[in-house]
């Protein structure tokens, strides 16, 4: 038995809840996942796990090995990292996470000529529409988009995020087009459950002003918003880079160019617990290459970083 493989296995499983939950994230079978469990538990000797047809939970011992098992994969971690260092090489496995409309716009893109430029390297990416503890997660490397930086987290600026505020022309037809930022508070407005969903702000020709706005559809994924905005459900606030096909399409409309949405950064977020890999000092350092080339990634002003 490959006991490190056991381990991240076990780690796995009991932070996703469940075997299948645990063997979709590893990419492997729920037979070959029971199998490590099962061998694992006949090398330590005691169950480790509670398993029902229902839920899973720790026994005692389980949860003091959880532990353990921890401490061993960042260990496992750090001795792979040691060659890499020495090599100055990047190469290994990468753990990112990004939300889904920045992993369809920019970040997939991004890793298909990397890894072409750094074949000894490989990239596992978790897409989430929200912050995750990249510790208790194993993740290297989170890509927000944020004016709220976790102050326990280092972060690198990679560019910034600019936002539209945009309609179907069905929707503007039927329910006429605000001229005023206060006016979208009469109308249907789209709203993200992980930013400015009750308050969308600007900066406007007479400063920023802000606006509580409301509607009859909420949704913790941007590109869901986007696709009911296209079906005429209401107004949405959207990254540019999500928008910007639509609106050159003419399936969209920009509704109160004279006010900029508040700008938002692009960081790129990692733990301190350990030292920086090469792997991931220059996957870092290509993203922000990657992104001051784009002017889609530089503020109104046209700064990259």
């Amino acid at each position: 038995m490959d006991r490190l493989t056991a381990l991240n296995v076990f780690v796995t499983v009991v932070e996703q809840g469940s075997l299948t939950a645990g063997a979709n994230q590893l990419g492997i079978s729920r037979a070959m996942t029971s199998r490590y469990l099962a061998e694992l538990e006949d090398w330590m000797g005691v169950r480790l796990l509670h398993r029902t047809t229902r839920r899973m939970s720790l026994t005692g011992p389980g949860e003091e090995f959880l532990r353990h098992a921890r401490s061993m994969l960042a260990l496992g971690e750090e001795m792979e990292l040691i060659s890499a260092r020495a090599e100055g090489v990047p190469k290994g496995l990468l753990r990112v996470t990004c939300s889904y409309s920045l992993a369809e716009a920019f970040l997939v893109p991004a890793i298909n000529d990397y890894l072409k430029q750094w074949p000894g390297a490989a990239i596992d990416v978790l897409v989430i529409d929200r912050a995750i503890n990249l510790v208790e997660e194993r993740i290297d490397l989170a890509i927000r988009i944020t004016n709220d930086l976790d102050p326990n987290l280092i972060a690198r600026r990679l560019g910034y995020c600019r936002s539209v505020v945009c309609a179907s022309p069905e929707y503007l037809k039927i329910s006429g087009e605000p001229h005023q930022v206060q006016g979208l508070a009469l109308h249907n407005c789209l709203t993200y459950s992980y930013f400015g969903k009750s308050l969308w702000s600007f900066n406007g020709p007479d400063g920023p002003e802000s606006v509580p706005v409301s509607g009859k559809l909420s949704g913790n994924i941007s590109n869901l918003l986007l696709e009911a905005a296209l079906l005429g459900t209401g107004i949405t606030m959207q990254p540019l880079y999500s928008a910007r096909p639509y609106l050159q399409r003419g399936e969209l409309v920009q509704l109160l160019q004279d006010y900029e949405p508040a700008l938002l950064g692009i960081y790129g977020v990692y733990s301190n617990r350990k030292q920086m890999s090469p792997l991931l000092r220059s996957f870092i350092d290509y993203l922000v290459e990657k992104m001051s080339a784009d002017p889609l990634w530089r503020s109104p002003d046209g700064q990259t970083f």
